[in-house]
């Protein structure tokens, strides 16, 4: 989880799901919203990830905006992007907008590439 809520114990080793971990979030890093030249990790986009005992990931993110023009392909680059990692047996996404994005959800990194710090 990366939301830093408490979940029972998972039957992965820890070390594999820090691994599992670590590989997510590089692979959501290289997915972009075409609007803005950041990714969606840094943007803050990614709200809960969630790993089960068998590898299958449940995402929760959100867009920018409702009205997003990519809003129906974004989640799709996101559940390809989680599957490209090893362990990873499946993905979903969920689309939520409870709490909206703000642009204090962005890391120190995102707001420096745009020149907002």
């Amino acid at each position: 989880m990366m939301d830093g809520s408490v979940s029972p114990p998972s039957a992965l080793p820890q070390a594999e799901l820090d691994r599992i971990t670590d590989d997510l979030v590089a692979q959501f890093k290289t997915v972009f919203d075409p609007e803005i030249p950041v990714d969606i990790y840094e943007l803050g986009l990614i709200y809960k990830v969630d790993i089960n005992d068998e590898g299958f990931v449940d995402i929760e993110m959100t867009l920018t905006a409702p009205g997003c023009p990519v809003a129906g392909e974004m989640p799709g680059w996101v559940e390809t992007a989680a599957r490209k990692v090893r362990g990873v047996t499946g993905a979903r996404v969920n689309l939520v907008f409870e709490p909206p994005w703000t642009t204090s959800r962005m890391s120190d990194e995102a707001k420096l590439e745009l020149n907002m710090l």
